[in-house]
C-alpha cells in the first residue's frame, strides 16, 4: 500500500494507491487549519452558505413616452414644426419652445386647429391625434385697476397647467366687461403686485372673490400676441407615417400625474356629463376645466352611492377641498345624465 499528499486549494488530501485489495479505506482529512491538515476528529461543519444580498428596492416606474407626432405653430405665425415624446402639459410646452427657440415661460396656452383666442379650442387635457397645435406666446403687458361693485367680478378662470391662470370667459354687463381693456386670454400675472404665477386656476378664483368690495385693486395682465388674420384656419394636420398613429376617434389624454395614454373619445354619457360637472365648477367656483371636469367624472360614473363618490374624488383631488353642497350637486348630474334625464 503506497499513499500520496495531494493539496488541491486550500484542502490537503491523503489518497492511498493500492497494489492488492485494500479491505479497508483511509480516511479523508479535512481542510487545513493553520497549515496543518486536520484530523477527522478535529473536523467540524461548515457553517452554510450566506444567502446573496436581496437586490436594491426598484426605483419609481419610468413611464412610456408616446411616439406621437403633432404639428404646431406660433398663433401669431411661425414655420410649421413637429414634436413628440411629451406626457404633460408642462413636458408639451418645452417640446414646443424647443421647437422654436424660446423659453417655455413664454408660452401662455394652446388651443388646437384654430390660430385665434378661441376659448372653445383651448387645449385641455385631450389632444385628438390629428389635432393642429397653435402655441399662444406673451404679448403686451397692461395694468388694470379695478372696484368691485358686486361680489362677483364676472371673471371665469382657467389655467394652463404649468403655472399660468388666464380669462376664459367675461360676463357681458359684468365690472370687467366695462373694462374694456381686458380681454379673453389676458394671463393673470399679479394681483396688487402680489405674483400668482403658479397658483392654480381655483386659487386665483378665490383670491378675487376675496377682494373686498368699494376698494380698488390693481390686475397686472399679459395678453397674447396677436395672431396674423391672413392665417387660415388648420382642421387637419397633415398626415405622417413616422411613428404616428392615425384614427380620428383616438385621443390623446394627458395627466398631470403618471403617463399619457391613448384612448377612444368620450363616450355620450361621459361627454354630456363632463359638459354638467363643468358648468357647475363655473357657477361654484368660477373656474372651467374640462381635464378637472373629466377626473370628475370618471371618480363617479361607476360608484353607487355619494360617500363612495366623495372618498373617490378625495383620493385624486383632495387639494381643491370641494363643498358639500358642490359634491351632492355633482353626484346628482352625474346621476341624471346617466339615467337620461339630462
Amino acid at each position: 500500500m503506497q499513499g500520496i499528499f495531494t493539496l488541491q486549494g486550500n484542502v490537503l488530501t491523503f489518497r492511498i494507491m493500492c497494489e492488492q485489495h485494500v479491505s479497508q479505506t483511509a480516511p479523508e482529512l479535512g481542510p487545513m487549519q493553520n497549515g496543518e491538515a486536520m484530523s477527522p476528529q478535529d473536523s467540524k461543519p461548515t457553517a452554510p452558505p450566506l444567502p446573496p444580498p436581496s437586490p436594491p428596492p426598484p426605483g419609481p416606474p419610468e413611464y412610456p413616452r408616446p411616439r406621437l407626432i403633432f404639428h404646431t405653430q406660433l398663433a401669431h405665425g411661425s414655420p410649421t414644426g413637429r414634436i413628440h415624446g411629451f406626457t404633460n402639459v408642462k413636458e408639451l410646452y418645452a417640446k414646443i419652445a424647443e421647437v422654436f427657440n424660446i423659453s417655455p415661460s413664454e408660452i401662455l396656452f394652446c388651443t388646437l386647429n384654430s390660430h385665434k383666442v378661441d376659448m372653445q379650442k383651448l387645449l385641455g387635457g385631450q389632444i385628438g391625434l390629428e389635432d393642429f397645435i397653435f402655441a399662444h406666446v406673451r404679448g403686451e403687458t397692461k395694468e388694470v385697476e379695478v372696484t368691485k361693485t358686486e361680489d362677483a367680478l364676472g371673471l371665469t378662470i382657467t389655467d394652463n397647467g404649468a403655472g399660468y391662470a388666464f380669462i376664459k370667459r367675461i360676463k357681458e354687463g359684468s365690472t370687467i366687461d366695462r373694462l374694456k381693456t381686458v380681454c379673453v386670454g389676458d394671463h393673470i400675472e399679479a394681483i396688487n403686485d402680489q405674483s400668482i404665477v403658479g397658483c392654480r386656476h381655483y386659487e386665483v378664483a378665490k383670491m378675487l372673490k376675496e377682494q373686498p368690495r368699494g376698494i380698488p385693486f390693481t390686475l397686472r395682465l399679459v395678453g397674447p400676441k396677436k395672431a396674423f388674420d391672413m392665417i387660415g384656419m388648420r382642421t387637419r394636420a397633415p398626415k405622417s407615417n413616422e411613428g404616428k398613429m392615425v384614427n380620428g376617434r383616438e385621443t390623446l389624454r394627458l395627466r398631470s400625474k403618471g403617463a399619457a395614454t391613448v384612448q377612444e373619445v368620450q363616450n355620450e354619457f361621459e361627454e354630456r356629463a363632463t359638459k354638467k360637472v363643468d358648468d357647475l365648477l363655473e357657477s361654484y367656483m368660477g373656474i372651467r376645466d374640462l381635464e378637472l371636469a373629466t377626473t370628475i367624472v370618471e371618480a363617479g360614473k361607476d360608484k353607487k352611492n355619494p360617500d363612495d363618490f366623495a372618498e373617490a374624488l378625495d383620493s385624486v383631488l383632495g387639494d381643491f377641498a370641494f363643498p358639500d353642497v358642490f359634491l351632492f350637486d355633482v353626484w346628482g348630474a352625474i346621476g341624471d345624465v346617466k339615467n337620461g334625464r339630462i
